[in-house]
């Protein structure tokens, strides 16, 4: 068996052929250059045929797409907010068109889907029924596998775990991201270090080298690193509400391993047995003893990987 999985980024398209147990038998990545609309979903059929077309590949069963978005999964269209042009896209209908045969399956899902599917089925989640993976990067989502079923909701949009209430009282700051992306996301830790450094004319640590505006995510791990004062009081909240964010989820759900990943997990990795502590102190306790906290082991490929195995999931099993 042999399967296409396509990781739809920010700025490149990256696609590989994969066997029935994850070897990668081909693989292209094209850059996005500025396209927009229809120009991304050409660059997407212009990659499958690229594969499909390699001499050393045959028999493509199935097609499986990651995207940084919301998919409708009744509708097959796409919301993907850094991509203009594609509030509601027909990506899978565009697809099957351009292939031109019903014989291979396409599927569609979220990066936080095949986030936790690409762990399931490489990474350090590898033969587990009950996984979340948190993705922390610009922003906050969680990729959920229960029972060895992905999670959807009503309108395909579980997961968005950047709105989860951990802070009260409300503010209106919440309002473009949720309370949790606005103090862990990525962006989020860099916008609570320009606030406290708004207030501290005369502050002249490592951050300084900066004008505030120009702080970012990356500056305050490397200042925490130095010992730096402001840094560590950013980071140790974020730690506060990665810990309660986790343990609500455990809570709810009783996964058997809990994955911190994207950008952050990155520089944060270090952190995890922190987090892991406070979410102790919130979490259901034997849930909290039964699950492993870990840092993705395939980070910068999960969404890849998730996209070949939701192709042959979803072969094996269609909706």
């Amino acid at each position: 068996m042999a399967v296409i999985g396509i990781d739809l980024g920010g700025t490149k398209v990256a696609a590989a052929v994969f066997d029935s147990v994850g070897n990668i038998l081909a693989k292209e990545v094209k850059l996005l250059n500025g396209a927009q609309g229809e120009e991304v979903g050409q660059l997407i059929i212009d990659v499958i045929r690229m594969l499909m077309s390699s001499t050393s590949v045959c028999g493509i069963e199935a097609i499986g797409v990651c995207v940084p978005g919301i998919v409708y999964s009744k509708k097959g269209t796409v919301w993907a907010p850094n991509i203009p042009g594609w509030n509601d896209y027909p990506l899978k209908r565009i697809i099957e068109n351009a292939i031109g045969t019903t014989q291979i399956t396409v599927s569609i899902e979220s990066d936080r889907t095949c986030y936790v599917l690409g762990e399931v089925w490489k990474g350090g989640a590898k033969g587990c029924q009950n996984v979340i993976y948190l993705a922390v990067g610009t922003g906050i989502g969680a990729g959920i596998l229960i029972d060895g079923r992905v999670l959807h909701g009503h309108s395909d949009i579980v997961g968005a775990t950047g709105w989860m209430a951990l802070q009260n009282p409300y503010s209106d700051d919440y309002i473009p991201c949720g309370c949790f992306e606005h103090f862990a996301s990525g962006n989020g830790i860099a916008l609570q270090a320009q606030k406290i450094l708004c207030g501290k004319p005369d502050y002249d640590g490592p951050l300084a080298l900066k004008t505030v505006k120009e702080i970012t995510c990356k500056d305050v791990f490397a200042a925490y690193e130095q010992g730096d004062v402001i840094s560590r009081q950013v980071l140790d909240k974020a730690i506060e509400m990665w810990g309660m964010g986790a343990a609500n989820l455990v809570s709810l759900l009783n996964p058997e391993k809990f994955v911190f990943g994207g950008g952050v997990f990155g520089p944060a990795k270090k952190l995890i047995q922190r987090i892991y502590e406070e979410a102790c102190k919130w979490g259901q306790p034997i849930s909290m003893k039964q699950v492993q906290f870990m840092a993705s082991e395939i980070d910068g490929e999960a969404a890849l990987y998730g996209a070949g195995y939701l192709a042959i999931r979803e072969s094996d099993n269609p909706r």
